[in-house]
């Protein structure tokens, strides 16, 4: 069920660096990094390609509002977009904040379908769908 989770670190590119230096016999390498203001967040993937570990600068310097100026994420599997569509609904219902609505992120690759909501704890936690294709309007 859980699809990714991300890392608040001081360092994140000495922190994947570590990871994908002590765990490459498992097959651990970077995938995806993206440039920010405050740092890069970098994605490491096993040899599936597929990108699960993700360091992201923490601080206050990163826009992190969780527990001492950082945010863990945490990002679940959902089968279906409906199903991410209906995590956003609950969230709704529960009066959770919703921090992006359900849609395309094709800046991570075509067919990501996710909801960002914010737990009481302030970390952000996602639904997502990889691989279904947007409906086809009618």
């Amino acid at each position: 069920m859980i699809d990714h989770f991300g890392v608040p670190a001081t360092d994140p590119a000495a922190a994947a660096a570590f990871y994908t230096t002590v765990f490459a016999p498992l097959g651990m390498h970077e995938a995806m990094r993206f440039d920010t203001p405050g740092g890069p967040v970098i994605g490491l993937a096993d040899a599936s390609g597929q990108p699960f570990l993700w360091f992201s600068p923490a601080g206050a310097a990163s826009g992190s509002t969780g527990p001492g100026g950082w945010e863990a994420h945490i990002a679940l599997q959902a089968a279906s977009r409906a199903e991410v569509d209906a995590v956003a609904e609950a969230a709704r219902a529960a009066g959770a904040e919703i921090l992006h609505q359900p849609r395309d992120w094709p800046e991570y690759h075509p067919g990501y379908y996710a909801v960002f909501v914010r737990d009481p704890e302030g970390h952000n936690a996602e639904a997502v769908t990889h691989g279904e294709a947007p409906p086809i309007p009618a």
